[in-house]
């Protein structure tokens, strides 16, 4: 198994832009969730299949940077369960936003599982995981607030499944930052060496 002075630097730059990806994709869909969307059903509908959906691709990506979904049973799990879960919300939307944010709880609670055992796997080879670790915990959490609210009569919309993004989106960014850090701290060692 690699250590993280060994996983090799092209896998850590990707690994690190991937994480500075995820958090821009995710805050711009939080910023348009909470200004444009939540005034246009057609554009939130689009945007609660297309969050789901790019989560699959996101983790198809990464997974074929180090060797494919077979070789990352966690991402290929949550690939699967992304996927199945943008169709389960195309085919749900008419029946309403408690049943989107029904769908998107469950999503929250098996997304975030794969998310920490896919944090934990990586955190030897590459360290800077913890905020993946806590943000596929806190992700469970969320899951059950949404499935919480969706069982209550409260009116819901997208802007009940947003934070849920931005946590998404701060934890990413942490991550990135984390790694960027290390990685600078690893070559100024290496140049004192």
């Amino acid at each position: 198994m690699k250590t993280i002075t060994d996983a090799k630097s092209p896998d850590r730059d990707w690994l690190k832009t991937y994480y500075y990806l995820r958090f821009a994709v995710a805050a711009i869909w939080v910023a348009l969730a909470f200004t444009v969307a939540k005034a246009m059903p057609p554009l939130a509908a689009v945007m609660l299949i297309a969050y789901p959906a790019w989560d699959a691709l996101a983790n198809y990506l990464d997974a074929s940077r180090s060797g494919g979904l077979t070789r990352n049973k966690t991402q290929m799990l949550n690939f699967v369960v992304s996927v199945v879960t943008a169709v389960v919300v195309a085919a749900t939307l008419p029946q309403g936003m408690h049943a989107i944010l029904q769908i998107f709880g469950v999503w929250a609670v098996l997304s975030g599982l794969f998310q920490l055992l896919t944090g934990v796997r990586r955190w030897k080879s590459y360290g800077a995981q913890w905020a993946m670790i806590l943000s596929g915990a806190q992700s469970g959490l969320a899951g059950a607030h949404m499935l919480s609210k969706a069982a209550g009569t409260a009116p819901v919309s997208i802007t009940d499944i947003a934070p849920y993004a931005a946590f998404g989106a701060f934890y990413f960014l942490i991550s990135a930052v984390s790694m960027t850090i290390s990685g600078a701290r690893r070559r100024s060692k290496a140049v004192a060496a």
